[in-house]
């Protein structure tokens, strides 16, 4: 009767075996056991002897097969047991069951009694020996069950006739295991069953090139924990970072962090690294390809990191590996002399060829001297002029000299007489020694007594004797007077103080002097007037007007933690919630890990790695995000910190907030989900594009932050820390407002900073009243979005320079505020004023902000009117008594860069005459209309000197 119900199995197993195929399995799987794959008998162990049957059939290759099956269904009380023999587990800590078979459906045989059954049971038992007791003294409770298997399909009398039936596929899994290997048991307890495969596998992360680094084959965790996996840099690669990544229990490699780049010499092609070809090379592991030979030098072998110079080219100490090789001067050009008794003054041109370098200095030589600066009078000195620059020193070549001989000359003046009147002065005085040679003119000087620096006259005669008219009455002047002969000027005679003489400077009773000032008074008001009615007529068409607020905020309700305001929406604290992650559950979407693909790490957080990647959701496209992880190690307060910022983006949905795409928290690491922006923090991008936008485009930025902002006020939440560093901007240049951390602490510091736990936030972002007495409110938001506007409007410079903390709060507090940035409009510069103003309640709410420069972008002509167009016009020429770099950038308004280049070694104003655009940006002078300033002086002072002048 048994042997009636075996057949139909059989005809089962010819039914389904195309089914079976030649097995491929993803590599990502390692089978530890495959009974199709099996060449002989399996040789599993059954018991009782008439329960399970090892039968063999043909698969779709005609190849047997072997398989098990049982079909009691008749007698009652059975318990078929059937064992694998020990199936080692190669260091796995989990593995999967994967059961293929038939099941006959007990309504389908008739006279079947009741104690048919249409389940089977799995079970295993770990060990370390091969030779397991036999089954007949099998305990039950030696082995741990693993699941009763149900069969989804199952098949009649009428499916075996028609040949149609399926195969059941089911899969477990085991965790937990650490002995050798497990024993699978198989129990009926009477069914009609048919065991067509049996499989058991574990997963792995297999081998996988990523980051030019190597990460092995590894075998997942024992539970849904990641593995971390340290990778080795390929050949000809170094660490830049330590290469990691994480396996997870799937069998998936996640989150790279870190990464290898190839070597000096070498470049990444294909995601391997290649030498670099003959005539390139690659001087650091930081560059990213190999780069042709810069001019005058060559690389005849491959996996060159740098370029040998030309025969007679040279490349200094300094001189970074990418630039040219070069070569000393040539000689300057034959220098002009001009002489008295004791100086010298010596005038050449810059040699014809600079060696291809922009440091050229000069060295004077002067043959003769007793000192190095001081000449004897009617001496003959030799002087020779030497051009220099950063490679002279290392050429063999003869210098080449520019030389001319000097005869300093002796002319003395002397005053001997004088005659006063009360607008005159008239000087006489002996002439020079006549063997000095004849007088060619005599120069006098003079100026009022103490005002040297402000204002002096000189005038020149060919006789000893001058009347100075048109001075003062009741006035000290001061005289000099030299000579110049053939020999050149001589020294001044020394200076003598004259008095004019006595009287009244203006008649009170003087018609005529009364017209004039009357006169004088009535055009003042006159021209008060015209500018008073010009500054109203510019403030109704393109002025920012204020609209006055109620002295005291608005009044607002707090219910269950809420902070409401009539009629608008409601930001709702996360710290509210008893349970913090219920705030992430109510306002964050949970999203599979499996559809996010991590592509590259693009900066570091506070908690972990920023990465971007891509997103993909079940029907929806796939969108560029970024990823921020919560790195390893995690207490559940930081997890809770991290997830806040999550719960609050969650409860925003506008075009200028940053928008959060969901989170991970289900599996590790812990993840938060973001648009991708591709143009970074608004202060970077802005330094890097100095200069290249208009000044409605700048409004534009300006305009979508304050609409976000406006949006989050009326949302009732308080940003607190909004500068441009946390202004994201994309591909599109719209700007959208980021970071919203919770924590702001008061630290008790000299420089009186706000802590959070992202770091620092410097005070001069922050509203005095934040300052004071930690009042945050949207008008202390106001306050920041002016200074925004002031970084923006100056491309991202620093605000207050380079004052201290305590020095901006200092004043501040005096009334001190930002003066307007290069190239500011005025209604933009007044609008920063009126978001600075002392009293919170003065200062304007965002929706006024955002209509002001709506109004502004659709009328462009308001905007044309500069805050500070006669401050930052070129600068004009440095007066004749500037003598030094300080004094230099004094008199051009760029003393902030005083330290800067005394600290590069340019001391004096000879030495900066030919600094380029490319080595103030060395110094440390980044913005674009302060260099120019500074470039524009620089070719002003060399028109002044005609060349270079040196005195001796």
């Amino acid at each position: 009767m048994a042997l009636y119900w075996i057949y139909p199995s059989i005809f089962i197993l010819y039914a389904v075996r195309p089914c079976l195929g030649l097995r491929n399995y993803p590599d990502n799987e390692v089978t530890l056991l495959d009974s199709v794959s099996a060449l002989g008998d399996l040789g599993w162990e059954a018991y009782p002897a008439e329960g399970w049957e090892e039968i063999s059939v043909m698969d779709e290759r005609n190849t047997p097969m072997r398989t098990y099956q049982v079909c009691n269904v008749m007698e009652a009380n059975q318990n078929n047991w059937l064992r694998t023999g020990l199936i080692p587990r190669h260091g796995a800590q989990r593995v999967y069951v994967e059961i293929k078979f038939t099941l006959r459906d007990c309504n389908s045989l008739p006279g079947v009694p009741g104690t048919c059954k249409e389940t089977f049971n799995v079970y295993y038992h770990e060990s370390n020996s091969e030779t397991p007791p036999p089954l007949r003294h099998l305990r039950e409770s030696q082995y741990l069950k693993i699941d009763t298997i149900a069969a989804d399909e199952s098949f009649t009398q009428t499916d075996v006739g028609d040949r149609v039936m399926k195969l059941n596929t089911e899969v477990r899994d085991i965790g937990g295991l650490t002995k050798r290997g497990i024993y699978l048991a198989f129990q009926d307890l009477g069914a009609c069953i048919a065991l067509v495969s049996v499989r058991v596998f574990y997963k792995r992360c297999p081998l996988a090139v990523l980051n030019l680094a190597r990460f092995a084959d590894t075998v997942t965790g024992g539970d849904s924990a990641l593995v971390e996996v340290r990778g080795a840099c390929l050949e000809d690669a170094e660490e830049l970072e330590p290469p990691r990544m994480f396996c997870s229990a799937d069998g998936g490699w996640l989150v790279p962090i870190g990464r290898c780049v190839c070597r000096p010499g070498f470049e990444e092609v294909d995601g391997h690294c290649q030498p670099c070809r003959s005539g390139f090379y690659k001087a650091s592991a930081m560059d990213a390809y190999c780069v042709k030979c810069p001019p005058h030098s060559y690389s005849h072998q491959d996996k060159a990191s740098e370029c040998v110079c030309e025969r007679g080219f040279y490349r200094a100490e300094t001189d970074p590996r990418s630039m040219a090789c070069t070569r000393p001067p040539s000689a300057p050009g034959t220098p002009i002399s001009t002489a008295n008794e004791t100086a010298v003054t010596l005038e050449w041109s810059p040699p014809r060829d600079s060696g291809g370098r922009g440091d050229v200095t000069y060295s004077v030589h002067c043959a003769g001297a007793r000192r190095k600066t001081e000449l004897l009078p009617r001496t003959t000195y030799s002087f020779s002029v030497e051009a220099l620059n950063g490679v002279s020193h290392l050429s063999p070549s003869p210098r080449t000299l520019a030389t001319v001989n000097v005869t300093t000359s002796q002319t003395v003046s002397v005053v001997l007489k004088e005659r006063r009147s009360k607008d005159s002065i008239t000087l006489a005085w002996h002439g020079p020694d006549s063997s000095e040679g004849n007088v060619l003119e005599y120069e006098v000087t003079y100026y009022e007594k103490n005002q040297r620096d402000q204002n002096y006259t000189v005038l020149k005669t060919k006789a000893n004797v001058m009347t100075v008219d048109g001075l003062k009455p009741g006035t000290t002047y001061v005289f000099r007077v030299r000579a110049r002969t053939e020999g050149g000027h001589g020294n001044y005679g020394g200076e003598i103080e004259l008095e004019t003489s006595h009287e009244d400077m203006l008649a009170v009773g003087d018609p005529n002097q009364s017209t004039i000032l009357a006169a004088s008074v009535a055009g003042g008001i006159v021209l008060l007037v015209l500018l008073v009615a010009c500054f109203v007529v510019s403030g109704r068409h393109c002025g920012y007007i204020k609209a006055k607020q109620d002295p005291e905020e608005e009044k607002m309700q707090f219910q269950h933690g809420r902070v409401n305001l009539p009629g608008s929406r409601t930001y709702i604290h996360p710290h509210t919630y008893e349970d913090p992650n219920q705030a992430v559950r109510d306002f964050a979407q949970e999203i599979d890990v499996s559809n996010i693909r991590i592509e590259r790490v693009i900066g570091a957080g506070e908690f972990g790695e920023v990465c971007s990647g891509r997103l993909r959701l079940p029907s929806k496209r796939e969108i560029h995000v970024a990823i921020k992880s919560l790195k390893a190690g995690y207490t559940e307060q930081q997890r809770r910190d991290f997830l806040s910022e999550a719960s609050i983006m969650g409860q925003f949905d506008h075009p200028n907030i940053i928008r959060l795409e969901g989170v991970v928290t289900r599996c590790k690491p812990v993840m938060i989900i973001t648009e991708y922006m591709e143009n970074g923090s608004l202060d970077t991008f802005l330094k890097k594009h100095d200069g290249q936008f208009t000044v409605l485009q700048l409004l534009g930025m300006l305009r979508g932050i304050a609409a976000g902002m406006q949006y989050l006020s009326e949302m009732n939440y308080v940003h607190r820390d909004l500068a441009a560093r946390n202004i994201l901007v994309n591909s599109n240049l719209v700007s959208k407002v980021s970071d919203f951390g919770l924590s702001r602490v008061l630290e008790d510091d000299p420089d009186a900073a706000y802590t959070t736990r992202g770091g620092k936030i410097p005070i001069r972002w922050t509203a005095p009243e934040a300052i004071a007495y930690r009042k945050f409110t949207s008008a202390s938001d106001v306050w920041s979005y002016g200074i925004v506007m002031w970084e923006v409007i100056s491309y991202g410079e620093r605000p207050y320079w380079e004052m201290s903390n305590q020095d901006v709060i200092k004043a501040i507090d005096e009334g001190y505020r930002l003066p307007a940035p290069m190239d500011c409009p005025v209604v933009m510069h007044q609008l920063m004023l009126d978001c600075w103003e002392k009293n919170r309640s003065e200062r304007p709410k965002f929706g006024q902000i955002v209509s002001t420069l709506d109004r502004l972008i659709r009328s462009p002509s308001c905007l044309k009117p500069l805050a500070n167009s006669a401050v930052w016009e070129d600068p004009p020429s440095p007066e004749a008594g500037v003598s030094t770099v300080e004094d230099w950038l004094e008199s051009i308004k760029m003393s902030q860069y005083k330290d800067h280049f005394t600290t590069a070694g340019y001391v004096t104003l000879d030495s900066v005459l030919y600094v380029s655009a490319s080595e103030l940006g060395k110094l440390g002078v980044a913005l674009a209309g302060h260099q120019k300033k500074i470039l524009t002086s620089i070719q002003s002072l060399q028109a002044q000197q005609q060349g270079t002048h040196v005195q001796v």
